[in-house]
C-alpha cells in the first residue's frame, strides 16, 4: 500500500483510519464534504506532509476519482444518517464502487453486524448465517450483496465488520460514543440498552490498526473480516470507568424501548434505534479466529485503558 484515500475521513472510523495510515507513513488523501473539518483533522494530526485533503461529495463518483489520483487502496468509511439508511446507503456504496472500478482500486469497506440478525453462534465467525429481521439489517445485507457484484470487475473489495465502537474520534454513529461525549462534558448522559448486560465494544485505534493490517494483504480481498473488541463489558462498568476518568457525577440514564420511543418524539432518530435493541439484549460477539489465522493476535486495549484515554481526549476538545 503506497497511497490510500479515506472516503469519509472526518467520521469516527474515518478519522481513526486516517490517523493510523499517517502513523505508518503512508501517503494518504482525506476525502470529505467539509473543508473545515478536513483541515481540523489534519491539524489534529500535526499537519503531516504526507496527508492531503480533498473536498468532494461521496455520492459523486467523479469527485472521488479526481481525489484518488495515484492511490492503490480506498477505505470507504463514509456513512449516511441513521434515518436515511434505507434510501441512501446503497447509492453511496455504488458511487464509491463506481469510482474504484474505474481506477482498478482495492476497496476496504467498514461496516457493522446488522446483516446477521439474531445471534446463532456463541462467538460469531464470518460464516454466521445472515438472516436479518430488521429493516436496517435487510438493507445492510443488500448493501453487502451489491459490493460483491460482478459488475465491479476491475475493483477488489473486502468488508471489515466492527461491533459498536468507542474512542477519541467516535461520534453519534456510535451508541457508546455519544454517551462518553456527554459524560466528558459533565452533562447528563443516555446509555442505549440495559446497563447490566455485558456487550462487545472495540476501541477505534485498535480497529484502525487491524483494518490497516488487512488492507495490506492481497489475499484478504473478496471476503468478510471480523474486527473483535477486547471482550465484554457492562454499561455500569463503562460508566464507572468514564466517571472516574472525567470526574463527572451527572446521572447516566439507560434507554429501553419505552424511553427511546418517548425521546423519539423530540429526537426522531431515536425512534430508529428501537428495532436494533435486540443487539443490546442478546449481544452478538465477534470471533477473531480468521484474522488471527492470517495475521496473528488481535490488538485489544483493555477497557480501563481505552475508556480512560478516550475521556482524556474528549475533555481536551471541550
Amino acid at each position: 500500500m503506497k497511497k490510500a484515500i479515506v472516503v469519509g475521513a472526518t467520521g469516527g472510523t474515518g478519522a481513526s483510519v486516517t490517523e493510523e495510515l499517517v502513523r505508518r507513513g503512508i501517503r494518504t488523501v482525506a476525502f470529505g464534504r467539509s473543508r473545515g473539518k478536513l483541515e481540523q483533522l489534519k491539524a489534529n494530526l500535526g499537519n503531516p506532509h504526507h496527508l492531503t485533503i480533498a473536498v468532494g461529495d461521496a455520492f459523486r463518483p467523479d469527485d472521488i476519482v479526481t481525489a484518488s489520483e495515484g492511490a492503490d487502496v480506498m477505505f470507504h468509511c463514509a456513512n449516511v444518517p441513521y434515518h436515511e439508511m434505507t434510501s441512501k446507503l446503497i447509492p453511496l456504496g455504488e458511487s464509491v464502487m463506481e469510482a474504484a472500478n474505474r481506477l482498478s482500486l482495492k476497496v476496504v469497506v467498514i461496516d457493522g453486524i446488522y446483516p446477521y440478525g439474531r445471534r446463532q453462534m456463541e462467538r460469531a465467525t464470518e460464516d454466521h448465517p445472515k438472516q436479518p429481521h430488521t429493516r436496517k439489517g435487510k438493507i445492510r445485507l443488500a448493501y453487502e450483496q451489491m459490493l460483491f457484484e460482478a459488475r465491479w470487475s476491475q475493483a477488489k473489495v473486502m468488508i471489515v465488520r466492527l461491533p459498536d465502537y468507542y474512542g477519541p474520534t467516535a461520534n453519534e454513529a456510535s451508541y457508546l460514543g455519544s454517551t462518553l461525549e456527554a459524560i466528558a462534558a459533565g452533562k447528563m448522559a443516555f446509555f442505549i440498552g440495559n446497563l447490566h448486560v455485558p456487550r462487545e465494544y472495540v476501541y477505534l485505534p485498535d480497529a484502525a490498526f487491524m483494518i490497516a493490517e488487512l488492507a495490506a494483504r492481497d489475499e484478504a480481498y473478496g471476503e468478510n473480516w471480523h474486527i473483535p473488541g477486547a471482550g465484554l463489558i457492562s454499561g455500569r462498568e463503562i460508566v464507572r470507568i468514564a466517571r472516574q476518568a472525567s470526574g463527572s457525577s451527572k446521572p447516566v440514564i439507560p434507554l429501553g424501548r419505552g424511553g427511546l420511543s418517548l425521546l423519539g418524539m423530540v429526537v426522531p432518530v431515536m425512534k430508529e434505534v428501537v428495532e436494533m435493541l435486540y443487539l443490546t439484549e442478546e449481544p452478538l460477539v465477534l470471533s477473531g479466529d480468521k484474522y488471527m489465522r492470517l495475521l496473528g493476535p488481535v490488538r485489544a486495549t483493555s477497557f480501563e485503558e481505552g475508556i480512560t484515554n478516550t475521556m482524556r481526549a474528549l475533555k481536551k476538545k471541550k
